[in-house]
This record gives C-alpha cells, structure tokens and sequence, in this order.
C-alpha cells in the first residue's frame, strides 16, 4: 500500500493545507468542551447571565471557526481523493498499454477491468476516510491531557478500555483481511462471466444456452454473495462491540466522577466536560478501529493495484532513436521459434524465410498450424524466444515499438472497430488523413459502396464493436484502416474469409496495384487466395513444410497437395 502513495507528490501542498487545517479543527473540538464546563462552573451555578452571554459568544465564534475548516477541510480531501484516483487509473491503464499479449492473458481482461475500476475505487475511498482521519490522533491526544488535567484518578478508565479495543481490532481485522481477499477474486469470476455473456450472446442464443449461462452466472453470484456476507458480518461486529465499550466506560465515567462531586473534590462543569473529552476519546477510537477493519479490504485492493503495476513486461522497448524510420521493408525470419506459457510443444519451430518489397508471400495452411501466431511476431505481440527476426537487416528487438510499428499496416483475425463514424474508424491507420485520401482507401478496399448506402456515408455511425456491420464489411473497413496508413510492409491476417470470391477477387486485384513497391503478408485458408503470390509457405504443427509458387507447391509438398484438392475441383487445381 505505502508503494502506492508515491502518486500523492503532485499534491504535497495540499496535504499541507490539509494538516493545518486539521490542526485548527482539533483545537476548536478539544476548547469547546472547557469552554461548556466554565460556563457551568462559574456562569450557571453562580446564576451570573453576564458571564454565561460572554462565554457563550465565545463558543458560538468557535463553532462557527470549526465549521468553516470542517467545510475546506473536506473540499481539499475531495479535491486531492479525486486527483489521487485519476493518478492511479492512468498510471494502471498506461501499465496496461504496455503489456505484451503475453501478461494480458496471463492477468485476463476481466480481472484487469476489475482492479482498473473497481479496486481503484474501492482504495481511494480508504483514502479518503485516511485524509478525513488526520484529525483523530490530534483531537485524542489534546483530549487525554484535558481529561487528565480535569482529574487524573478518574482517567485510569481508559488503561482498562484501550486493551479491549485494541484487542478487538486486532482479531476483527485479521480475519476479515482474507475475506475480502478472496471476496476480489469472485468479483473478477463475476465480471468475467457477464462481459462473456454480453460478447458472445448471438452464440449463447444461437444454441440456447440462456439457462445454462444463467445458472453459471447465479453460481458466481452465490459464491460472490457468500463471502460477502462473511466479510461483512465481521466488519458489522465493529460498531457494537465499540459501542458497548463506549457505554460502559461512560457509565463507569459517570459513577466515579459522581462520587468525586459528592465529595467536593471534582466541580460538576468539570465532570461534564470530563464525559465529553472521555466521548470524544472513545469516538477517536472507534474512528480508528473503524479504519483497521476497513483496511483489510483496501490492503486486498491495494495488492491487486500494485501486483499490476510492478509487472515487467516481457517486450521491452527501446527507447533511443535509431535510423530505422524509412526503409525498403525487407522482412526476414532466421531459425524462429516460439511457445505459449504452458504449451506442450512449440507453436513455432525453426522458421526461416524472407519477404521482400513488391513481392507477396502468402502463408497457408490447417487450423492450429501457427500461422496467425507467426505474423503476431513481427509488431512484436509476442517475442521470439530462439532465433531472430530482421527488419531491413536490423533485428526487430532492437528497434523502437513504436517505429516498428508504425512502418506496418495490419489487418488481425478478429476485426476491432470501435464506437464513432465510418472516417474515424478508418482514420485510426493515421489520424493526419484528408477526407479524401480516406475515400480511395475505402474505394480500394472494396467498401466505398457500402459505405455510400448507409444512413450519413462516411459520417455513419459504427456501434461498439461493429455489431451494426457484417463480417465482411467489418474485413474491408480494416482493410481500408490499413491501406490509409501507407506502410512498408502489409500483414493480413485472414481478412479475406468472410468476403464473396468476386470481391475478394476485385480486393486483390486493387491491393497488387496498391502495393507495388511494399512487402505484403498474407494468411489466408483459400487456396484462391494465394494462388498467384509470389511465394507460398505452407505450415503444419508450427513448421513450414513446403515453400514456393503454386505450380511449385503442387509436384513437391503433399499438404499443399491436400489443401488444394480439398478446395478445386481436379482440373483447376492442375
């Protein structure tokens, strides 16, 4: 939690202005009771209305002071709390964009929403309460010396009282911190289960599976209801168990310190002044014990935060600047290997090849054979782990993210547009695009039609998403998204599945005179679509077992074979 804090510099002065304050705030509540009892003392047992008038506007100005720095004190907590939260939530989200695909499943993107929002939220409310509870040790410590000052003998109550308490925090706390722990964990389960829900209804209701996810999600939900009814019915035992402490101490207060009136060695202002310091002692107490039992919760958060924060990404970037913003785009793999986490056995073993500008090396081949994780390697999703790749002749590693990646243009698997206009979706390739030049992109990629047809053309809004879109309208504004950016080299990722053989002829047609002077990659699963590349690598189990043009492909590699006679009829395929 302490690591945590190194977000509060930009806010030092405030912190100052906020312990002032709660200087000023603690002496008016520990005067205040003096006050009272020289009004009884000396204004009401002695019926002197003068001195009762002047006292009493003495405690009226107090209050009315208490007030006002009650009122700042809290518009400065609020102020630092808030800035406080939003310097965390960046810092997390910036943690976030850096992580390689590699930390993003390992941490899984429920659980990284949930400590984004959530537990962020869920800190920054402990620390609110922490600022607001400057004040308590300074209004208990000026409380026990004026209780002692009023009579030491009588103050031997809260030798008794502050073991029990302490005690009682102790034990309630150290109990309810695996709670609320474990009470986390089932909130990320939770929240995985709805946004899988929310993401794959069509396939939920395609299948009827509504009952089925529903009973996963009321499992989730019982086991989240569940341990939290633990960790609360702990923390609840905070307030009663303080309260009767508070009472009993009181009563004891009130009977010894009436003995001592009767006595005539206690004056009765004195007595009641003496139960409010003694009430104000046992508030800040229960403040404090209030906070301890509510620690455990915000250490939970905390934890999950910084378990965020200090991970170091595997892909590391380099950040000086090097001469490698320009190029031809000449793109070589030598003795690649890679695996997933856990993997039994490579997803990639040993590839070697080179794709060279104006040329089109398409790759193919069955499902799992590592192709989409092959071109995954170049923007650096996922680092090599054996052998090196070159861009231009320079190792990829060596170079910086983002100039990496800025001389690339891909289109992934899985096509992402987000909420906004047809243009600004097409822009995210570069954001500096006239109008026009977002239009032939468009035109090229075969959905300038489409896009003249929808409500608004290329102000028409996409939802979250794209659920408004097609599969293969979604392929070619990603398309166009990539052609915009102009790069060195093009990767294409199976982006021409969900389109018809005529627009997928006439897309190919126009990306080959687009393309002219870049490096093109294609994966693909028609074999039509990468009959006329230059060079055709075919993948099996990670390894590419055959490379050439198709005429090549077809007399010396027996997967090649395969695919294409799966695929045409005899006599094309020939």
């Amino acid at each position: 939690m302490a690591k945590l804090l190194r977000f509060l510099k930009p806010y030092r002065v405030y912190l100052g202005l906020i312990f002032i304050l709660a200087c000023c705030q603690a002496m008016a509540e520990v005067y205040l009771p003096t006050l009272m009892s020289e009004i009884v003392n000396k204004g009401i047992l002695k019926k002197d209305v003068h001195y009762i008038l002047e006292i009493g506007e003495y405690m009226i100005l107090v209050a009315l002071f208490n007030a006002v720095v009650i009122a700042l004190t809290s518009y400065i907590s609020a102020k630092v709390t808030v800035g406080y939260g939003s310097s965390l939530r960046k810092a997390v989200f910036a943690k976030v964009r850096s992580f390689s695909l590699s930390e993003l499943d390992r941490m899984g993107t429920a659980s990284l929403v949930n400590r984004t929002t959530n537990d962020i939220t869920q800190f920054q409310q402990i620390f609110t309460a922490m600022l607001r509870m400057i004040i308590v040790p300074m209004i208990l410590i000026g409380s026990i010396l004026m209780a002692v000052s009023k009579n030491a003998k009588l103050s031997l109550i809260f030798l008794a009282v502050l073991p029990i308490l302490g005690l009682c925090t102790v034990v309630i706390g150290k109990n309810s911190m695996r709670f609320f722990k474990t009470m986390q964990d089932k909130l990320d389960r939770l929240n995985m289960i709805v946004r899988e829900n929310l993401k794959g209804v069509r396939v939920i209701r395609a299948f009827h599976q509504m009952e089925g996810q529903t009973e996963k999600l009321h499992a989730a939900g019982k086991d989240l209801t569940v341990i939290s009814i633990k960790a609360n019915l702990t923390i609840a035992l905070v307030m009663p168990l303080m309260m009767l402490i508070m009472n009993v101490a009181t009563l004891a207060a009130l009977w010894y310190g009436g003995l001592f009136t009767g006595s005539g060695s206690m004056q009765i202002g004195d007595l009641m002044a003496y139960v409010q310091y003694m009430m104000q002692i046992i508030i800040c107490i229960v403040f404090v014990s209030m906070m301890f039992s509510a620690m455990p919760r915000a250490k939970a958060s905390a934890e999950r935060i910084q378990e965020v924060l200090a991970i170091s990404p595997d892909i590391m970037d380099k950040r000086q600047r090097r001469n490698d913003e320009h190029g031809a785009g000449s793109i070589e793999f030598r003795n690649v290997s890679f695996s997933y986490p856990g993997a039994e056995r490579p997803a990639i073993r040993n590839v070697s090849f080179r794709a060279e500008p104006g040329k089109t090396v398409a790759i193919i081949g069955g499902t799992g054979s590592g192709k989409s994780t092959l071109i995954n390697l170049i923007p650096r999703f996922y680092d090599v782990q054996e052998g090196s790749i070159l861009l231009d002749g320079t190792d990829i590693k060596e170079m910086p993210l983002q100039i990496l990646r800025a001389r690339l243009g891909v289109v992934p698997q899985e096509n992402v547009l987000f909420r906004g206009t047809v243009a600004d979706n097409i822009s995210v390739g570069n954001r500096a695009a006239s109008r026009e030049e977002i239009r032939k992109a468009a035109e090229k990629a075969q959905a300038h039609e489409f896009i003249l047809s929808m409500e608004g053309g290329y102000d028409a809004e996409i939802t979250q998403g794209g659920t408004n879109l097609s599969g293969g309208q979604k392929q070619r504004l990603a398309i166009a998204r990539a052609l915009v950016r102009r790069p060195d080299i093009y990767i294409l990722d199976d982006s021409f599945s969900a389109l018809d053989f005529t627009t997928d002829l006439h897309l190919r047609t126009a990306l080959k005179n687009e393309t002219l002077a870049a490096t093109v990659i294609v994966v693909a699963q028609r074999v039509s679509t990468v009959i006329d590349a230059d060079i055709i690598l075919v993948m099996d189990q990670g390894c590419i077992v055959g490379m050439g043009t198709h005429t090549e492909l077809l007399n010396t590699c027996v997967t090649y074979k395969e695919i294409v006679s799966s695929q045409l009829p005899g006599e094309e395929s020939a």
